[in-house]
């Protein structure tokens, strides 16, 4: 009975397990249970996702930070680690790779546009 508790509290204490990304990053796709969902595009430092042929958004590059663009309407911020929206914090960027396994600046434009409708 001893070693019984013992056990159930070693587990108890256990870190949990990382839950994975639902989406990754494979070169300029973005990929669910293997199939590409999105497409990444650089140019300089601007990132567009698109889909299909069409964009959904971009990240485009202003000072220390990048906007995230729908439609040429800002709909986020993101910089030093955190995602605003009207210059509050809405997430920050590590939430945002629990769900798009992906670089910084890509986790967070998907994120946005998932928040807002645009995927």
């Amino acid at each position: 009975m001893k070693k019984m508790s013992m056990l159930l509290a070693a587990l108890l204490l256990a870190p949990a397990p990382a839950l994975a990304a639902d989406y990754k990053c494979h070169g300029n796709r973005v990929e669910k249970s293997g199939s590409t969902q999105y497409t990444v595009r650089t140019s300089g430092a601007d990132i567009t996702i698109e889909k299909g042929g069409g964009t959904r958004g971009r990240a485009v590059k202003r000072g220390g930070g990048y906007a995230v663009e729908v439609g040429g309407s800002t709909q986020a911020t993101i910089e030093n680690g955190r995602i605003y929206k009207g210059g509050s914090t809405w997430a920050t960027v590590s939430d945002a790779q629990r769900v798009y396994d992906c670089p910084d600046t890509v986790a967070a434009t998907l994120w946005v546009l998932a928040q807002t409708g645009q995927l």
